[in-house]
């Protein structure tokens, strides 16, 4: 499912490369590790999940840092595989239960490289949910947080039910195969049908596959599990950068423990006190917006330039959004083909463009697979497709996509029906003409869960130090107003803002974002409250 628009990671950018004989661009976030090895200290003193907040407390063993294995490959200024450290948290399976069944979280670090001036631990939490924060640390460029990686560990980990986390398993790889390719957005009986069968089968293979895992896979487990590692790590207070859905995470931790909060980023803020419809309804219109940008810049190229002067009439950019509308509107009932055996589906061509929009550094390999699609070839909108999906060249998919909806479901208690997506859907179609549809339909992903969802609660922080939050303007995952909004939650939020475009901020590389981010985590200053960089 479709949630916070996670970073494409460096397994589904593996997808990307190569396809069709051309090059593409693609953005991703990524860093590296961390810790100190079983050296337990004052921050000890108060286990995991003391407090009225927090629960019972749980005392974590010590770390054992090892070489790491399977990683994906560094790209050019990653780290080395021998840089890095990997090691096994362990934890309660379920946190009522400290003394039961427990499981190991797969953790990631790169040590500070000024050891003399080492602050601590920054952990990361890159997106999602379902993405793995071992495979973004290890396979994305580490110059994007290398100032970072000089006084802190960077350290990074597979969530619960994530990757080499135990991991949430609900179908194979041929099914999900067909059902990424099928019609999400149904315009009759025969196909609505379809889409509520493969729901119910999704739900019976997780239930299936991973039953004992899916009631402690929420966020506030995972919530649990950040304090649990930094008693773990030997940290007094937890030092926190989460992106995207990571600010979800890194919010409930500092509802949970404000008291235990250190210097702490969350870029790509979520509204956590939405409702599922609202959720997803402002996302469509950011995908939306995200579309009318692109479609502005793609109106500047070359060969659309010369196609507006032969015939399109009004503003350029709607002739753009128009133009991708109708490419997949006729997928939807005549699929392309690719250099692939699978062919381009309307689903699957919505699932590229989306993935397009997550950064302006990715336009031109949209524009470039939107003319590929229009001349009858579905190849480059497919493997944006993959991307998103995390599926591999070879047919292999990550795990991420069942653990994303597990995640989700058990982070949230709405069950939707049949009913609420056709009251919801006129709202979700006038927010996004294009991709409104499907998004709605997707309120239906935890129909039938068998696990009861968290319920929603108020997100605040009494007596946490400064949290910076950041919003991007342009923000199609998680739309600006986002930002400001978990700020006031938070009670302790800095609102940074970047008038920009595409996901997230920090990792766009924009200097005015970057110097306020590192001065905060590198000095302790937070940046000025509404500070906006352009």
């Amino acid at each position: 499912m479709l949630f916070t628009g996670k970073s494409i990671s460096a397994r589904g950018r593996s997808a990307l490369g190569g396809r069709g004989g051309k090059p593409l661009l693609v953005a991703g976030a990524a860093l590296l590790a961390v810790g100190v090895i079983g050296q337990y200290g004052p921050a000890d003193e108060a286990a995991a999940g003391t407090g009225a907040r927090a629960g019972e407390p749980y005392r974590p063993a010590p770390l054992a840092w090892g070489a790491c294995h399977d990683l994906p490959p560094a790209p050019p200024g990653g780290p080395a595989p021998r840089s890095l450290e990997c090691a096994e948290l362990t934890v309660p399976l379920d946190y009522s239960k400290p003394r039961g069944k427990t499981m190991e979280v797969a953790l990631i670090r790169l040590r500070a490289t000024d050891r003399a001036h080492r602050i601590g631990s920054l952990v990361f939490n890159f997106g999602g949910p379902g993405g793995s924060g071992i495979d973004h640390l290890a396979g994305s460029s580490a110059a994007q947080f290398k100032k970072l990686g000089t006084r802190y560990d960077l350290v990074s980990f597979d969530p619960r039910g994530v990757g080499r986390s135990r991991p949430v398993h609900c179908v194979g790889d041929k099914r999900k195969d067909e059902w990424l390719a099928m019609d999400t957005s149904p315009d009759n009986a025969r196909e609505k049908a379809a889409l509520l069968s493969t729901g119910r089968a999704f739900v019976k293979g997780c239930a299936n596959r991973s039953g004992e895992t899916l009631p402690h896979v929420g966020t506030v487990a995972a919530a649990r599990d950040l304090d649990v590692m930094r008693i773990a790590l030997g940290d007094r207070k937890l030092n926190y950068f989460g992106f995207s859905y990571g600010t979800w995470l890194g919010a409930e931790y500092a509802h949970r423990f404000p008291k235990k909060v250190g210097r702490t980023v969350l870029d790509g803020a979520v509204n956590t006190e939405l409702n599922p419809i609202r959720f997803f309804r402002e996302q469509a219109a950011g995908f939306q917006r995200a579309l009318g940008h692109f479609g502005r810049w793609a109106a500047q190229q070359p060969q659309a330039k010369a196609n507006a002067k032969a015939k399109a009439k009004g503003p350029a950019k709607d002739a753009v959004v128009t133009r991708v509308a109708t490419l997949l509107h006729g997928l939807d009932t005549k699929p392309i083909p690719t250099d692939t055996r699978r062919e381009l589906t309307q689903s699957l061509g919505e699932a590229g463009v989306l993935t397009g929009l997550y950064s302006k550094a990715m336009w031109p390999a949209l524009w470039q697979a939107i003319q590929q699609a229009e001349s009858g070839d579905g190849t480059i909108l497919l493997a944006l497709s993959d991307a998103l999906f995390q599926r591999s060249p070879d047919g292999q998919y990550t795990n991420y996509h069942d653990a994303s909806g597990s995640i989700y479901c058990a982070s949230t208690p709405q069950r939707y029906t049949e009913r609420d997506v056709a009251k919801a859907l006129p709202a979700f179609t006038k927010a996004s003409p294009v991709f409104g549809p499907t998004l709605a339909w997707r309120q239906m992903g935890c129909t039938g869960w068998p696990v009861k969802g968290t319920p929603t609660h108020h997100i605040d922080a009494p007596g946490a130090p400064p949290i910076v939050v950041i919003g991007n303007t342009g923000d199609p995952a998680t739309p600006y107003t986002w930002a400001p909004a978990l700020a006031e939650q938070l009670g302790s939020g800095v609102l940074l803002t970047l008038n920009g475009e595409g996901h997230g901020s920090y990792t766009t590389g924009n200097p005015c974002i970057q110097k306020a981010v590192n001065t905060y985590l590198l000095h302790g200053k937070p940046p000025v409250n509404d500070t906006k960089c352009q």
